[in-house]
């Protein structure tokens, strides 16, 4: 220990009597640091980082609990949620605008660009695609394939494409929930329509808006369903929406149509009593209630009301709606020439987007007035200026036009129409081709009218039974009966064939000494749908056949029908017998190699012991000798 003490003292001493040079950085601390590795590779460093991660997820730190503690602490406790959101079949919030952005955005303005280039298919296919996507389209995007369809009154492809959506799980909004009304409203379906209606009141995350109303009451006045009409403008009245003119208007048009004049008073009355003023300045209720004063024969007080509410210095606030009810009441009361310089007006303020004076429904209402007035030239080039306006005529307004030069023996100018119709991009409807049809017959140009019954069916059309009928009349009348024939078989498979329908192509055949042809219809409705072949036609068959001596082949036919039908039948009993047989073989071919092995190589030729008997037997001397053995 002294030794020790020693050499260290010594060591002390050299060291502090030992010259050092002056240096300007801090002196070396004394402490050496020693890094200590405790993996062997990089990788089981990294594994170990990836290992306490998970941990720290699964548990996090002590540190964090008692921060979240103390978090918890000083916030009051939250409610607990309720049943409706834990529930996974309510219904879903529908997106906020917000969520068209970035892609989903570039995706929106795809569709849309396909939706202005009249691309509707594939705007619809790509929706479709792009549901299950990286880049799934908002609700927005949906609406605006379904309102495009919907103004092409594609309602078959809106319906699907909603249809498709939804299951999806795509949420609705109420501008969903609007074309939907409108749909089944254009269709006629009012009572699918106040069941959506109801479904969207008791179902839906949020309100409906006063848009809802409006379709739901304009599509009932046009319905003829008035009082179910005035119902709703009730309940609006209940769920704290405030008077609309705009309703107000729809509902004094249906007590217009019903030649109502009372009613029209009685709802401008209420409507100024809610409102609170003597002149509602709202002018979209003005031009019915002119109708209102030409039902009562007060023509001095209706255009007393039009000189003010249209008037030099006139303070009403006109729409392109307004202004179009007041056309119509002027149009449709023997004030055409004040209608036409209305329109003239109307037009030269129009200044879109600023201001909106003239849309469709303006030009369909002056061309009804020129049509009324036999001016038919005129009503061409009014319809025709429609472009000038920036408006597009759809099937609607070329049924009208159509219908009208039809009636009128303008046949040609309606198929100078019918032929524009795809330079517009607008699609003709059943109506379109029935229309011309009819007026084809009655030109005697039956060629065309068949022409024009094909290109229905080759379009994609439904004709109804009524449209095919009057299609076979007019071939037969002019006795084009082959024709008629293949329109007959052309439509069999498409529509549901009544009695006087096939007597009457029956019939036709027998005059023409077609009674082979009339055969091969019976035969086919034998085959078909027995149910077809009615008492009723039955005997009508019989009576025509038995004016040529052949009255025997209907009963004949009946019975090969028969015969060949229990061939059919006992040919398909004999193979499932077959069937059966031939799996009992295969079980019984698979039973013994499975019990025997392959001691079936040692049993004799000629020996009658059953495969089952004999394995049986092999069993008991297997036991036999393992019991001596064991003995």
């Amino acid at each position: 220990m002294a030794l020790s003490k020693l050499s260290f003292l010594n060591h002390l001493a050299k060291t502090l009597t030992k010259p050092h040079r002056f240096q300007s950085h801090a002196q070396p601390s004394t402490y050496i640091p020693v890094r200590l590795f405790s993996f062997a590779t990089p990788e089981e460093a990294a594994a170990e980082r990836r290992k306490r991660k998970r941990r720290l997820r699964i548990e996090p730190p002590l540190s964090a609990l008692r921060h979240n503690q103390q978090q918890q602490q000083q916030q009051p406790p939250r409610p607990s949620p309720s049943s409706a959101s834990q529930n996974p079949n309510a219904p879903k919030i529908p997106e906020p605008v917000s969520a068209l952005s970035g892609n989903r955005l570039n995706l929106h303005n795809r569709i849309l660009k396909l939706i202005r280039e009249n691309d509707l298919e594939e705007a619809a296919l790509l929706t479709r695609h792009s549901i299950y996507s990286n880049c799934r389209p908002t609700i927005y995007t949906c609406n605006a394939v379904m309102a495009a369809q919907l103004r092409q009154s594609k309602y078959a492809e809106l319906l699907s494409l909603h249809r498709f959506i939804t299951q999806a799980g795509v949420a609705a909004n109420v501008v969903t929930h609007n074309l939907l009304l409108t749909v089944y409203l254009d269709c006629r379906k009012t009572d699918l329509a106040l069941e959506q209606y109801k479904q969207l009141i008791s179902d839906a995350p949020f309100n409906p808006s006063p848009t809802t109303y409006r379709i739901l009451i304009k599509g009932l006045v046009d319905n003829q369903q008035i009082e179910k009409a005035l119902e709703l403008k009730e309940e609006m009245a209940t769920k704290g929406f405030k008077p609309d003119p705009t309703i107000y208007s729809y509902l004094m048009l249906g007590q217009a149509k019903n030649s109502n004049a009372e009613g029209i008073f009685e709802l401008y009355e209420e409507l100024k009593e809610k409102m609170g003023t003597e002149d509602i300045l709202d002018g979209v209720i003005y031009g019915n209630l002119m109708k209102g004063y030409f039902l009562k024969g007060m023509e001095t007080e209706a255009m007393e009301l039009y000189n003010k509410v249209l008037g030099e210095g006139s303070n009403f606030s006109m729409s392109a709606l307004a202004y179009n009810y007041v056309l119509e009441a002027l149009s449709k009361n023997g004030k055409f020439d004040e209608a036409l310089n209305l329109f003239e007006r109307m037009k030269n303020e129009h200044d879109p987007p600023k201001k909106l004076s003239v849309n469709l429904g303006s030009y369909n209402i002056v061309v009804d007035g020129h049509c009324a007035n036999k001016k038919f030239s005129d009503a061409i080039e009014v319809f025709n200026s429609m472009g000038d306006k920036r408006c597009s005529p759809d099937t609607l307004s070329y049924n009208v036009l159509i219908d009208q030069l039809c009636n009128n023996d303008k046949l040609a100018e309606a198929e100078e129409l019918y032929k524009g119709m795809a330079d517009k991009k607008v699609s003709p409807d059943e109506y379109t081709f029935v229309t011309l049809m009819d007026a084809c017959f009655k030109e005697s140009k039956p060629d065309d009218a068949a022409q024009y019954f094909r290109t229905m069916v080759e379009s994609k059309l439904r004709p109804n039974l009524g449209v095919y009928n009057r299609a076979v009349e007019g071939l037969v009348k002019v006795g084009k009966v082959d024709e008629a024939k293949s329109f007959f078989d052309l439509m069999v498979p498409k529509l549901r064939m009544n009695d006087d329908a096939y007597k009457f192509i029956m019939s036709a055949l027998f005059e023409n000494g077609k009674h082979d042809e009339v055969m091969k219809i019976v035969d086919g409705m034998l085959r078909e749908d027995p149910n077809d072949f009615t008492d009723e036609v039955e005997e009508f068959v019989r009576e025509g056949l038995r004016k040529v001596g052949r009255e025997d082949e209907v009963t004949n036919l009946k019975l090969d029908i028969e015969r060949e039908k229990a061939e059919a039948a006992a040919k398909v009993a004999e193979e499932a017998e077959r069937a059966k047989a031939s799996a009992r073989a295969a079980v019984a071919s698979l039973l013994p190699s499975k019990l025997l092995g392959n001691k079936d190589s040692e049993i004799k030729d000629g020996e009658e012991e059953p495969p089952v008997e004999a394995a049986m037997g092999d069993d008991a001397a297997e036991e036999e000798s393992v019991e001596k053995a064991t003995v």
